[in-house]
């Protein structure tokens, strides 16, 4: 019977797959756009302290793994990242890693940089930027070298930690309330490194240097606002370990159930006794080793949720010990790849209330629907209609057969797949 059940599960995944990938097999072809290119503005000044708006709230988009590099998909990936900015208008931005490919010729690096960093110091953005497991993967520029550069940009909020981090590109950010100075909030940004330096095929994590830097400055935090701990939200490329223990170990058979890295003989799906978010497509990818951080985590007390990147068709989340651990979809437009898990996330905080938060992940094919091609169009934005028509048709028909595809397995294996985006 479980033979049976897998089998009518491959078929319907693969007529799926063909049908989607058949009906709408078309690229658009690059096109110029008003990409700039140029290095920071010198004159452009950047109000850089994050506090609450008048209504007690702040908005922060999460950009994750936008793997920029000098290819037919780089137009319209910055049209991407430019236009969710538009509909956002986030109070920060927070890039989460593997954000611009390292060419062999640091110009190249640097020209990517620029247009990438541009889109949000043209619109006074601040910017909060770490590194993922590509940034430094290649080319002459160092992790440091590369964080230099983008402190060029105004935008850009940054701590330089000299020779202490390996894993440079650590810093939090105090969030003030909307009408004194006092710290209600605070955001960490956490560099999980690259790869392990004895072993490459595995990717790094949080290093114990920055593990007790977190703990000093929460304990620091801690004692100016009264002895109160100050509530946060951790964001960093690459996921921890922990999360694969708040999944469920299955067989291997079972539809949705991914490999632990690792360890291929094990396999893992959403525990349905924990509190689930989004749908898990592809295996978890934490650092070989562990530090402790979660644990640092725990025992500190002051982090709701952690948000990464690193794996990019997953949009998912899940709750475990308190802690809701998310990984966040790669924002950038790749043709017909994955259309239907790329996009972005949005985290609210209201000061009312800094013991909770919302989330939501917006895919690229549902903020580029329909509504949107006709503005694009009434205002002869010819570039803007073409790309959002794709968006919207690639990603709106993949959407419907995968949606079909999971509403079956539910139906033959009693168990849920996916779970709502929101919090």
């Amino acid at each position: 019977e479980k033979m049976v059940k897998k089998i009518i599960l491959i078929v319907l995944l693969v007529s799926v797959v063909i049908l989607a990938t058949g009906i709408i097999y078309f690229e658009i072809e690059p096109e110029n756009t008003n990409i700039n290119f140029n290095p920071a503005n010198m004159q452009n000044e950047t109000d850089k302290t994050i506090r609450f708006n008048s209504d007690g709230k702040l908005k922060v988009l999460q950009i994750a793994d936008t793997h920029l590099e000098f290819d037919r998909n780089f137009d319209a990936s910055i049209w991407v990242i430019a236009e969710a900015c538009d509909v956002e208008k986030p109070d920060l931005v927070v890039l989460t890693g593997d954000n611009v490919k390292p060419y062999d010729d640091p110009e190249e690096t640097k020209k990517l940089i620029n247009a990438l960093m541009n889109i949000f110091d043209s619109r006074n953005i601040p910017v909060a930027v770490t590194f993922g497991n590509h940034d430094s993967e290649g080319g002459p520029m160092s992790r440091k070298d590369i964080m230099d550069y983008y402190e060029t940009f105004s935008c850009v909020i940054s701590v330089d930690h000299g020779e202490d981090f390996k894993n440079c590109a650590t810093l939090n950010i105090p969030v003030l309330a909307s009408d004194s100075d006092k710290v209600n909030f605070n955001l960490w940004v956490l560099d999980s490194g690259d790869y392990d330096e004895d072993d490459p095929r595995h990717y790094d994590r949080v290093r114990t240097e920055q593990i007790e830097w977190y703990k000093k400055t929460s304990e620091k935090l801690r004692a100016e606002n009264g002895g109160e701990k100050v509530n946060s939200v951790i964001f960093q490329h690459i996921i921890v370990p922990e999360v694969y223990d708040a999944l469920k170990k299955v067989d291997s058979w079972q539809p949705y159930a991914v490999k632990r890295i690792y360890n291929e003989e094990e396999y893992y799906t959403f525990n349905p006794d924990v509190v689930n978010y989004g749908t898990l497509n592809e295996k978890p990818c934490p650092g070989y080793y562990n530090d402790g951080q979660f644990d640092a985590i725990l025992e500190t007390g002051d982090v709701l949720a952690m948000f990464t990147g690193h794996d990019h068709t997953n949009a998912f989340g899940v709750r475990h010990k308190d802690v809701d651990i998310y990984t966040s979809p790669t924002t950038r437009y790749k043709g017909l790849a994955y259309t239907t898990q790329y996009g972005y996330r949005v985290v609210e905080i209201d000061e009312n209330d800094t013991s909770t938060y919302k989330t939501r992940v917006e895919r690229l094919y549902d903020v580029f629907d329909f509504d949107y091609i006709k503005i694009a169009k009434d205002n002869g934005d010819k570039y803007s209609k073409r790309i959002a028509f794709e968006l919207a048709v690639k990603g709106g028909v993949q959407e419907d057969f995968m949606k079909i595809y999971q509403s079956v397995v539910e139906l033959i294996t009693g168990r849920q797949v996916t779970y709502p985006d929101q919090q």
